[in-house]
Parts: structure tokens; sequence; C-alpha cells
């Protein structure tokens, strides 16, 4: 039941709901875009939070020893990560680790290489930190994306190359990895010498039949050329309250992270993210469970939709995320086009695929992390765009 109330988020300052005006030109359609969740939040979480109020002063503080250790278990517990709290860094969210990876291991000017399609503000923080973005493109087999190899290594020798940026498991594909690819992937960064960046934000959302792996558990060997970002906000429906972590093994990595935080005051994080960080991890894994089996059937609900109602849309069967990846191209709609005409003839807020990368141009992203109710309207609506071409 926690999963089916509808929560009324209008006028709060949510991103999602009240920006729909400014980004899609109507603050009446429904919003199944940004990745943040409509379900209320697990009360550990909310309880935690409570209780630090009621303590009355809200001054400084710094990341207790209860903290790490909540990490540390989780991590060994769901990724099979040892750690150490020398190896865990602390950042207000993942995209500012991406941010401070990319300062602190590259130069402006050096070489960044990304998928395509991929997490759209990788591209921006490389562009915006004066690097040159490289685009590697997936290519689609069996439904699925998966990596060209041949076009990595072509890229990865590059003699301005200096990081590999990956979305593990894949934003917007919904993609898990294998061993395989990952071993593969890792094994070319480091032939040439290629910090590989694994942002693992979406890793605890994962379905059955599948487990997202982090490089660094492979071989102890690519723990001198892996970093890897990871936060409870994504799982826990946290985004607001601003916390995640760096988890880096090797030293000299590390001096270079640590001193590029230090400089930019982004290790000065939330007191609110580091108490529902730990309560989190050390009371809300029920809830998860529960979590992941809604949204199972929410998956399965949308694909027996388009199964039965849109049979000549294609998708991607999401193995990770609460994402839903879906060819929009029979419409016939210039790409740039896609997201105000969805928002226009079907009234519902997607991420338009093209943002994602040249290679998503036909795509479109839902957030199914809705209530039934809410998810059975939204597929109504993406059907009334494709039944009005």
């Amino acid at each position: 039941m926690t999963f089916e109330k509808i929560i009324n988020r209008k006028q709060t300052g949510s991103v999602k709901w009240d920006m729909l005006d400014s980004l899609f030109g109507d603050d009446t359609i429904l919003p199944m875009w940004i990745a943040d969740m409509d379900f209320d939040n697990p009360l550990p979480v909310k309880n935690a939070l409570k209780k630090m109020i009621d303590n009355e002063v809200l001054g400084y503080t710094f990341p207790k020893s209860s903290l790490y250790s909540a990490i540390i278990h989780w991590q060994a517990e769901h990724h099979g990560m040892r750690l150490t709290e020398e190896q865990i860094l602390f950042s207000p969210g993942v995209l500012s680790s991406v941010a401070v990876t990319i300062q602190a291991l590259t130069e402006p000017g050096d070489g960044i290489v990304i998928h395509d399609p991929v997490y759209t503000p990788f591209a921006m923080l490389a562009e915006r930190n004066h690097r040159q973005v490289y685009r590697s493109a997936l290519t689609i087999e069996e439904g699925q994306y998966r990596m060209c190899f041949t076009d990595i290594e072509s890229i990865l020798k590059k003699p301005d190359v200096k990081l590999f940026i990956l979305s593990n498991p894949h934003n917007p594909g919904g993609r898990v990895w294998t061993r395989e690819e990952l071993i593969t992937l890792t094994d070319l960064c480091i032939k040439n010498e290629v910090v590989l960046v694994s942002d693992e934000i979406h890793s605890d959302l994962v379905y059955e039949g599948y487990d997202c792996l982090s490089p660094v558990t492979l071989d102890d060997h690519y723990k001198k050329w892996v970093v890897t970002l990871h936060s409870a906000t994504k799982t826990f429906n946290l985004a607001g309250v601003k916390l995640s972590f760096i988890l880096v093994y090797d030293p000299s990595l590390a001096k270079k992270l640590k001193m590029s935080l230090e400089e930019t005051e982004l290790d000065a994080v939330n007191s609110f993210g580091m108490c529902a960080t730990e309560a989190a991890f050390l009371e809300a894994a029920d809830w998860r469970e529960e979590l992941l089996h809604y949204l199972s059937h929410n998956r399965q609900t949308i694909i027996d939709f388009f199964d039965l109602h849109l049979p000549n849309v294609s998708y991607m069967k999401p193995e990770a995320t609460y994402l839903f990846w879906f060819d929009a191209s029979l419409l016939n709609v210039d790409a740039t086009e896609l997201k105000s005409h969805f928002a226009e003839v079907g009234k519902i807020a997607l991420n338009d695929g093209i943002s994602y990368g040249p290679n998503g141009r036909a795509y479109m992203r839902m957030n199914f992390a809705v209530p039934q109710s809410v998810l059975m309207d939204g597929l109504h609506r993406i059907k009334k765009v494709f039944d009005s071409k």
C-alpha cells in the first residue's frame, strides 16, 4: 500500500512537478520524466531526520564513524566491495562527484569517453570543464544495448584521452553490463592508461536474474584504475537531501580527488544527507526489497501494455532502474520536437532521447516509479500519441 499512495507534490518546489510549465509549456500535463520516485520515503529515514530536527541545534557536522560503517557494510553485502574509511570520500551528489573526477584526474583539453546514448550530464560536465568529449555509439543486439569494443579501443588510443565515464547500470537503457563486458572494458582502459569512472547510482535497483557488478571487484589490479561513484539517493528516493560518496582504492587517485574536493569545499556535505544515508543503509533494506517488487510489477505492466496496444513500437526491457526506453521513430517527428510533441498531444512529460546523445534521437525515456494508477494513465497518454500519427 505504501507504493499505491497518491502524493500531491505540486507547489512543493519539486523539479518534477513544479517546472512543467517552464520546461514543457504546460503545468497540467503528467510528469513521468526526471528520475525521482512518486513514492513515500522509508519510515526509518523519516524518523531519523525527525530525530535530528528534535535535537534543535542544526550546526556544523562531520561524517561519523557510524556513517562510514553503514556504507562499508552495504557495499560489502550488496556489491562485494571491501572498503576502509580512508577509501570513502564524500560529495553533495553523484554529479558533483563526476565533476570532481573530471577536474582532479584530467586537464582542460583532455579527452573523456562516454557511451552514446548515455546520461546527459556526463557530456555536459565534461564540456563545461573544457574537456573533449568522445562518444562511442552503443549497438543494439536482441533488443539490448551492447558496447562496441573495436570503436572504444580506437578512441582510447587517442593520446589526449584520460577518462572513461561509465553508466553502470546503463541510464537510459536499463542495461546491466555483464562480467565479460566489464572486464573487456576495464582491460582496454588499463592498456591505454585511462581511468575508468563507474557511476553506480542505479546499482541497487536491479531486477531478478541480473547482477550489477562493480569493476573493482573483478580483479585486484583494477583497483588502481577504477573510481566508483555511489549514493543512497536514487534507491531510497532521497535526491533532495544530497549526499554521495566516491569509492577509491588507489592512494594516488584518492589524493588527487581529495585535493579537488577540498579546493572546492565540496567535501563539506549536508547533515541531512548523512543522516538519511546512514538510516537508509542500516534500516531500510526491507523497504528496498518491497520497492523492487513493486517496480518489477510496473515494468511487466508496461511490457504487457506495449505488446498488446503498441506492438509495432520497439523498446528495451529494463534489467535495472525504473526507466523505460522506447522507440518513437514511427511518429516521424523530428528528434528535437519529440518532447514537445508528447507534451502537446499526449499531455505527458517524458525525456527526449536526443538529449542523451545523437544515437538516442529516436527514443523517449519514461520514469515508471509511480503508483499503478498513475502508470496506466501515462501509458494511455503515450498510446494516444501513437494513435494520432
